[in-house]
């Protein structure tokens, strides 16, 4: 539920940290908790070419692997690593997850 995200500010801190509080007491449920994490969390950092390519590379994935665990198309990681176009959306989120959390955390 929560992350390890650092907060926009230390009164986001607050908040979340009290709503995580009252999430583990059962007075806020999953839906609500996961609204904080949206407003109280920074949001996913931008990744650039470089990034991309390490961060694969750290897997030992194939672009087409990495295509696959992320259900984009090949060509598209393939403009990423070039610089062609960037990681938006869902994708950048994934990308984020992949870094912190690992492969595990996405299969």
């Amino acid at each position: 539920m929560t992350t390890k995200a650092k907060p926009k500010s230390l009164i986001f801190e607050a908040v979340h940290e009290t709503a995580t509080d009252l999430h583990r007491l059962g007075f806020i449920d999953k839906r609500k908790m996961l609204k904080y994490d949206a407003l109280c969390l920074a949001p996913v950092p931008p990744y650039h070419s470089e990034q991309i390519r390490a961060l694969r590379e750290r897997f030992k994935l194939s672009q087409s692997v990495l295509a696959a665990v992320l259900n984009i198309s090949l060509s598209t990681v393939r403009k990423w690593e070039i610089g062609d176009k960037h990681p938006s959306g869902p994708s950048l989120k994934l990308l984020h997850l992949l870094e912190r959390k690992g492969l595990d955390g996405l299969l």
